[in-house]
């Protein structure tokens, strides 16, 4: 359970998951017994190729893979499978692809069981070391096909290892012709083991047990163990983990040496444990990104770590006692629970010194907890509790407080998970003392809770699951009584996690912890109904979590709370000066300050219920005399309502602006200015909060509610609206039309953009009925065409809104809103009567009308601006209807310079003002190319180097400067290929700026600019010479230009020759030697 390293998938696939885990554990007997016997007999007949051997292999693996979860069943048939095989090897007729048939059979099993079972299976006796050790020889090391054959081999050899004779004795007499020794059974064990230690299949696995076997026994370890260790360090010292040969050398290497160091004596290891330490320093491990060295490297730093140390069981562990889950049954049905006191006795050898590599072992194991990858830090956190577990008690506790320290919020989720998997270990091998348990329990129980975002992702399932591993094995390390203070925390921190995780591995964890508790230690208050309800197979659906085990959670109970407020106060109930109201008061406050708590789907419906609940009771009993509030009250709420405005949570902000919007207007008479001041700074966008979307939204909301509530007076900038407090209120709605944020959930920026629109309509309006005095020509202005802009973006939700509240603003005549841009060219363009019958949420109705506004020179700018965002999106019919108006409108002005002249100044006003901004400049790079490519600025190419032309080049060129940017380079390339058909040096610039991108860093910006520009020369002929084109064409074509950037550059070279441009120069590099 806490091996988890990645989130597991939710939904509807969890209900077969758990018919998958009920169906896995089903088998209770060995059943193709009959089959597979048949299966082996027929080898002989199907060993020659073909499809037969095909399917007797497939179907041999289909067997075996049905027993991966319960390989224990196959025991009893083992020796029978495994003498019909050896019966093909040792026949000496067998040909060789029936041999190697064979052994790809007993790999499979091996793969299933495991080898430490099968290998006490094969023949080890003294008559069957040579024959073995003779197969062995005589293998091909790079025959690829016959690898298992070489894998079992090597296994094979290393059992007949053990036989307990002198290998010398298996010599006889070396010399078999006079001067012509022979290389003893020893040397050649040895030569082999050390060839395929460094070869790269998985017989390297299998070289590694043959050494550790070999290695450690009595006759070799004499003659053999320094010359061997010797070999080793320097194959370690040579090798770099910077290349493929050098990590499989150090990967066998590796496990050669942790197999000796956990085979060998401490007696015949020790002399060589600190050389080998400082080789493995030297190597710089950690630094590698391969997950198997540094898993390796950590496997043997603790074995070097337990060679240092003498092998004794710690006196001062903790022992439970009895561990037996019936007698602790038992006695709970008794009545009472076994209380033995806690007995810990002094080492004896507490004195003794702790020799010095043991520090620099264990610091490395903590370095390993920190580890990016799961199985390293897995095995430092086994390594640090077997190094423990040999320490004096004084030392284990630094340890243990070592291991705390990864419980840091300056410390990664990796770190977190290290530390959990260490505790675990530690508590169930009795090594954390119950004197530390108040410190570990505090970490545990936020690890449990442990959540943190990256990205459009968050982390941290993995610790919540380690963080139930450790509940888990406290469960089994530790008396009831000793747990008993912490069991109210861990038992509802244990169903909180196993009811609302996000993920179902971290729920089945929480469970599975939850039900070992319950059983080990009893004290778990109605552990058995929970875990009833609660048990693993019903966590694992997330729908039964939230919606059947939940029940009537406190989500729903407080908001129908909020209602009951709302509606007693709304009956005018007499509870004016009662202290019920203080309590009324508080829920709606605590509410507001936990929405981040509150799910995401019910968290709007809560919002609205508490801030309907708070007007109403404002209304009704904060109201000391008529349109007079209780001072003390008003102070108090509106100075704690501001102070929470300020809160790092955003919903906390988003619930106490719109508190704040529903007050009534007694309590904002003499702190209206206050109030607005602290809803304008939560609309301000800052770098701290610049994500906070919903809080701005939130904001506009309450301040044009705020409005309404106070109404329109002049001269009273504290009690209403007034020409003191208008202009700074505008400045903050119009601030939000600029809100383009984006996160993980797309174009947040629109809800603010939405709510500043609906704000300043409402303003607007309210301002129009009473004192439209107070709205300016040049605020009317921005208004107006800030909205138009949105009326001609690419959402269409979005651009319905906008073009709403544009036609609302036209069209209010009650009295009319002044100073509204060419008002009379809008009354035509969009009449009353056409209002209803428009649907501007549909591309091919919206996008013709608003493209319009581009003959009003007021407006041109900001439509444009929208109309190029379009263009440039992502949706089909978007793009068509967009691209389709706007040609339109350029066809209707090519006979009208001025106006060309004007549109063509506007579009680059856009792109100077937005240059490197990805949003605008992206979107307008696709523009030019799509207004280029259809010749709407023919015109401007009868003129040599045409202002137009000029300033183009020049702002493209700034734009894609050092840009990594696939997409925008790809636009650019597109807008120099079209800009070649403006004469003059505009031409010479963009062929040249082509010609860099030639031998650009990307191979795919190569390709497709060699593809563009071959397409744009056969289009535009009269750009290169008549007498080069077919040599150009030629070059473009034939280059590999995906190939080195050496080889391009010589071709791009020739290209500019022939295309007349200079040759672009290397610029080196600031202090480049």
């Amino acid at each position: 359970m806490a091996l988890s390293d990645e989130p597991a998938a939710g939904g509807p696939e969890e209900e077969a998951e758990d018919e998958t885990l009920a169906f896995g554990a089903a088998l209770e007997a060995f059943g193709e017994s009959a089959e597979t016997r048949a299966l082996l007999g027929r080898l002989r007949e199907v060993h020659g190729g073909g499809a037969e051997r095909e399917v007797a292999l497939e179907r041999f693996r289909v067997i075996m893979d049905k027993y991966q979860e319960q390989p224990h069943l196959l025991d009893p048939h083992l020796e029978w499978m495994m003498n019909l095989l050896l019966d093909i090897v040792q026949d000496q007729t067998s040909p060789a692809s029936l041999v190697h048939l064979a052994f790809k059979f007993l790999y499979i099993i091996t793969k299933v069981r495991g080898y430490k079972t099968f290998l006490r299976l094969f023949p080890h006796e003294v008559a069957d070391v040579e024959p073995v050790l003779d197969l062995v020889t005589i293998q091909n090391p790079k025959d690829h096909e016959a690898w298992e054959t070489r894998y079992m081999l090597l296994l094979w050899l290393s059992v007949t290892c053990l036989i307990p004779f002198d290998f010398s004795r298996l010599d006889g007499n070396l010399l078999t012709q006079p001067g012509q020794a022979r290389m003893s059974i020893m040397d050649r064990i040895l030569q082999i083991a050390e060839s395929y230690l460094i070869v790269s299949d998985k017989a390297r696995d299998a070289a590694a047990v043959l050494v550790s076997r070999f290695i450690t026994r009595p006759d070799v370890k004499q003659s053999k163990m320094a010359e061997f260790l010797d070999w080793s360090l320097c194959n370690l010292a040579r090798s770099s983990f910077q290349t493929m040969q050098g990590v499989i050398t150090m990967d066998g290497t590796l496990q050669a040496l942790a197999q000796i160091f956990k085979h060998g004596k401490r007696e015949d290891c020790l002399p060589y444990a600190a050389t080998v330490l400082r080789c493995l320093d030297g190597c710089r491990l950690p630094e590698s990104n391969q997950t198997l060295l540094r898993k390796l490297g950590v496997k043997l730093v603790q074995r070097l770590g337990l060679t240092f140390l003498k092998p004794k069981v710690a006196a001062w562990r903790y022992q439970r006692g009895c561990r037996s889950l019936a007698a602790n049954l038992q006695l709970l049905t008794q009545g009472q629970s076994e209380q033995k006191p806690l007995i810990l006795t002094e080492d004896d050898d507490e004195d003794d010194d702790v020799p010095e590599g043991v520090e620099r072992v264990i610091e490395q194991l903590l370095v390993g907890l920190k580890d990016k990858d799961t199985v390293v830090r897995w095995s430092a956190a086994k390594g640090i509790g077997r190094m423990a577990g040999r320490l004096p008690r004084a030392l284990a506790d630094d340890v243990v407080g070592s291991v705390l320290d990864c419980f840091s919020f300056q410390e990664t989720d990796k770190a977190w998970h290290g530390g959990c998997l260490a505790l675990a270990e530690l508590g169930r091998r009795g090594l954390l003392l119950p004197s530390r348990l108040v410190d570990v329990v505090a970490v545990i129980l936020k690890a449990l809770t442990y959540d943190e975002k990256r990205g459009a992702c968050s982390v941290g399932t993995n610790v919540r699951d380690a963080a139930c591993y450790v509940c888990w094995a406290f469960a089994r390390a530790y008396e009831p009584q000793e747990l008993k203070p912490f069991v109210t925390a861990i038992s509802s921190a244990l169903v909180i996690a196993a009811v609302f995780d996000r993920d179902i591995n971290c729920r089945r964890a929480a469970s599975a912890a939850f039900q070992e508790n319950v059983g080990r230690q009893g004290t778990f208050p109605h552990g058995i109904d929970i875990l009833t309800t609660a048990d693993y197979f019903a966590v694992g659906n997330r729908s039964n979590c939230f919606l059947v085990i939940r029940g009537l959670g406190g989500q729903l109970m407080r908001q129908a709370v909020c209602v009951l407020i709302e509606k007693l106060s709304l009956s005018k109930m007499p509870f004016r000066g009662d202290t019920v109201i203080d309590g009324w008061q508080w829920l709606i406050n605590d509410t507001l300050r936990h929405l981040h708590l509150i799910s995401s789907h019910s968290r709007q419906q809560m919002k609205d219920a508490a801030v309907s609940a708070l007007a109403a009771l404002c209304s009704e009993y904060y109201m000391k005399e008529p349109g007079e509030a209780d001072p003390a009250i008003q102070e108090e709420l509106i100075t704690q309502y501001l102070a929470e405005l300020r809160n790092p949570e955003e919903m906390t902000r988003c619930g106490f602006s719109l508190a704040l919007g529903a007050l009534p207007g007694f309590l904002l008479k003499g702190r209206l200015q206050q109030v607005l001041t602290g809803l304008r700074a939560v609309t301000h966008t800052s770098p701290e909060d610049v994500s906070f979307a919903e809080s701005r939204r939130d904001g506009l909301k309450a301040i044009a509610r705020i409005c309404q509530t106070v109404g329109v007076k002049a001269g009273a900038p504290d009690e209403a609206v007034c020409g003191e407090n208008v202009s700074q209120i505008y400045c903050a709605l119009l601030g939000c039309m600029d809100d383009y944020t984006t996160d993980s959930r797309g174009d947040v920026g629109t809800w603010v953009r939405k709510a500043a629109m609906t704000s300043l309509m409402d303003l607007t309006l309210l301002l129009a009925r009473s004192q439209p005095e107070l709205i300016e020509a040049h605020t009317c202005e921005r208004i107006m065409c800030c909205v138009a802009q949105q009326a001609s973006e690419k959402i269409d939700r979005f651009r319905a809104h906008a073009a709403s509240v544009f036609l609302t603003l036209l069209h209010f005549d009650s009295p009319p809103i002044p100073h509204v841009p060419h008002r009379g060219e809008l009354e035509k363009l969009f009449p009353r009567s056409d209002v209803a019958s428009v649907n501007w949420s549909a591309p091919s109705q919206a996008f013709p009308r608003i493209t319009q506004l581009l003959g009003l020179p007021t407006y041109r700018y900001h439509v444009l601006l929208g109309l190029v965002v379009s263009l440039g999106g992502l949706t089909e019919s978007t793009i068509r209807h967009s691209t389709q108006s706007l040609f339109e409108y350029m066809k209707g002005i090519q006979s009208d310079p001025q106006a060309l002249g004007s549109f063509s100044g506007t579009l680059l006003q856009i792109f100077e003002d937005n240059l490197l901004n990805e949003r605008v400049s992206v979107p307008l790079l696709k523009t030019l190319d799509h207004v280029l490519t259809h010749g709407c600025f023919d015109i401007f190419t009868t003129e040599e180097d045409h202002p137009f032309a000029v300033k183009l080049l020049a702002l493209c060129k700034k734009e894609i400067k050092n840009s990594k940017d696939i997409q925008k380079l790809l636009s650019g390339i597109a807008v120099f290929c079209e800009m070649v058909q403006f004469p003059g040096d505009v031409r010479r610039q963009a062929l040249l700026q082509l010609c860099l991108l030639l031998c650009h860093r990307f191979p795919l910006i190569r390709k497709t600019t060699a593809s563009q520009v071959y397409e744009t020369l056969l289009t535009y002929s009269d750009v290169v010479g008549a007498d080069v084109l077919d040599e150009v064409v030629t070059v473009l074509s034939d280059t590999a230009w995906d190939a080195e950037l050496a080889v391009v550059r010589e071709q791009r070279n020739r290209l500019c020759d022939l295309l007349g441009v200079p040759r672009p120069q290397l610029v080196p590099q600031p202090g480049a030697c």
